[in-house]
């Protein structure tokens, strides 16, 4: 005899009811959710690439800052240690203890004391030294002889890139600039050997020009 519900229907098994809620999503809300994953992950694959993004600009200004700060780091000791030794180039002329701006001369060019040797070998302490701008590139020579030969060649090593342009002044015994070194002084038409200064300005890319005044410690 069929178990009958009140009006003659049979009723609903318990194992029915429980198949018919397991049945799932339907295609279209899964088509919802897929679109929602879509948008938050590309919003989320944005805002990682920007802050990728900041974090290269900030490691690569802090490089450049770094290269900077060596740079004027290395100019202030060269500059501190200079003397009034003149050498002879590879041609037999003499040549004074600081150079600047002069035509076949490079930007900056002196002799300079201090120069470590922890070898031992048998050689002076002094070094010559140069500083030029070559495609965008601050560069600086030393030779290991002051008294050059034919032969001789120099030793160079880029400091900075992306140097547009660099300029000098020398400030003399009269505290006053000038464009180019050595100057004839007043008294006696001498050459003035040292000067008591050097502000050096580099025009730099994504820093734009800086200036620094690097004190002569032998200088008048």
């Amino acid at each position: 005899m069929k178990n009958l519900t009140t009006g003659g229907r049979p009723s609903v098994r318990p194992h029915r009811l429980q198949k018919i809620s397991n049945a799932g999503f339907t295609l279209l809300e899964l088509l919802v959710a897929l679109s929602i994953f879509a948008v938050l992950a590309a919003m989320s694959y944005g805002g990682l690439r920007s802050v990728l993004d900041t974090r290269e600009r900030t490691e690569s200004q802090a490089a450049q800052l770094a290269e900077l700060q060596l740079v004027f780091t290395m100019l202030q000791r060269d500059t501190e240690q200079i003397v009034a030794r003149k050498i002879r180039d590879s041609f037999g002329e003499f040549r004074e203890p600081v150079l600047g701006e002069e035509e076949g001369v490079p930007l900056l060019e002196f002799t300079r004391t201090g120069w470590r040797n922890p070898a031992g070998q048998m050689r002076s302490n002094l070094q010559r030294v140069a500083y030029n701008v070559k495609e965008e590139q601050l560069v600086r020579s030393t030779w290991n002889v002051l008294d050059r030969a034919q032969n001789t060649e120099p030793q160079v090593t880029v400091l900075l890139h992306g140097v547009k342009t660099a300029t000098l002044q020398f400030v003399g015994r009269d505290f006053k600039a000038h464009d180019h070194w050595p100057i004839i002084g007043r008294d006696l038409n001498q050459v003035q050997v040292l000067p008591s200064a050097i502000e050096i300005t580099l025009d730099v890319a994504g820093w734009g020009r800086i200036t620094r005044l690097l004190r002569v410690a032998d200088g008048p």
